[in-house]
């Protein structure tokens, strides 16, 4: 992906990459509503970029297309950016523009990487100064998935998400597959189909593939639920049995399969029906925003 370095005009790239999770389990719920999930996130060596500009006067700014409707008030990045700013008493400003690659309301986490990467980049343009663990706990208050990428580490996941436990995982390939279909995540939670009280999983259950199984027969708690509710993402399930074992990612409606190397993924690829988007990606052993931090830094 993208790594981050300054051209002439003052702009720097930072890539905001996809993440997977690899099964999705809903373990109860607070009392305040939340339900307590566990999952693991993979992160992907693909996604979005985030074209970043340091301003002097202060201002936040979203330039481009508004994605998929988004006001710019709303827009994570947009938030992200005025919440460091608040944080770190800042007086800078940041142009911002989100180059799109990952789907909205797939599973992949777009909204929630595009918010992390700027949370992390302007932290560094900006000198602002705050430590991994401020940045991790201002991205909670912007979305549950947005810590998992401000860390940028694989990592087991309890809590809403946001208990995290870095996680080594092997070498893989996945074949993503989109059915198109924008995943309402909030009213998937309220569905009364929906298992709520999974007995809960360890992480020597997730790595052994003891007593609950491996990742995909620690099952997604969403699946049953869009496969009923949603046509095209049966159809998408269907399509990806004729090639491996198709699992949901998040709260969907992005679907995947694992391989082990490039060859059998693309080769996979191929025998998909031609209509169908997909593609093929590597999974990382660590995001790509870190490298690019790294690089930065260096540079």
């Amino acid at each position: 992906m993208t790594h981050a370095a300054d051209d002439q005009t003052g702009w720097s790239a930072w890539p905001a990459p996809a993440k997977l999770n690899l099964f999705l389990r809903i373990t109860g719920c607070r009392a305040d509503g939340y339900h307590l999930l566990q999952t693991v996130f993979r992160l992907l060596d693909w996604g979005d970029s985030i074209r970043l500009r340091v301003r002097d006067d202060g201002v936040v700014a979203r330039h481009g297309a508004s994605v998929d409707g988004v006001a710019e008030a709303d827009d994570l990045a947009v938030r992200a950016a005025k919440l460091l700013k608040s944080e770190s008493n800042s007086r800078k400003g940041a142009d911002i523009v989100v180059e799109k690659a990952i789907p909205a309301g797939a599973g992949f986490g777009g909204g929630s990487s595009d918010a992390a990467t700027v949370l992390v980049a302007l932290n560094q343009l900006w000198g602002a100064g705050l430590d991994t663990d401020r940045l991790a706990a201002l991205g909670l208050q912007l979305g549950a998935d947005v810590p998992v990428f401000v860390r940028g580490t694989n990592a087991w996941a309890e809590g809403v998400g946001e208990a995290l436990t870095a996680l080594d995982l092997p070498p893989a390939w996945y074949l993503l597959a989109d059915p198109g279909v924008h995943a309402a995540t909030a009213a998937l939670f309220q569905a009364s189909e929906l298992t709520r009280n999974a007995p809960p999983a360890t992480i020597s259950d997730f790595v052994s593939g003891s007593r609950l199984g491996n990742a995909a027969s620690l099952g997604n708690a969403f699946e049953p639920v869009l496969r009923r509710r949603e046509p095209a993402v049966e159809a998408v399930f269907a399509a990806l049995s004729q090639v491996g074992s198709p699992r949901l990612t998040g709260s969907g409606s992005g679907c995947f399969v694992e391989f082990a190397d490039r060859e059998s993924a693309e080769a996979a690829l191929t025998r998909l029906p031609s209509g169908l988007k997909a593609w093929v990606v590597e999974g990382a052993s660590r995001s790509p925003l870190l490298d690019a931090l790294e690089t930065y830094r260096l540079s």
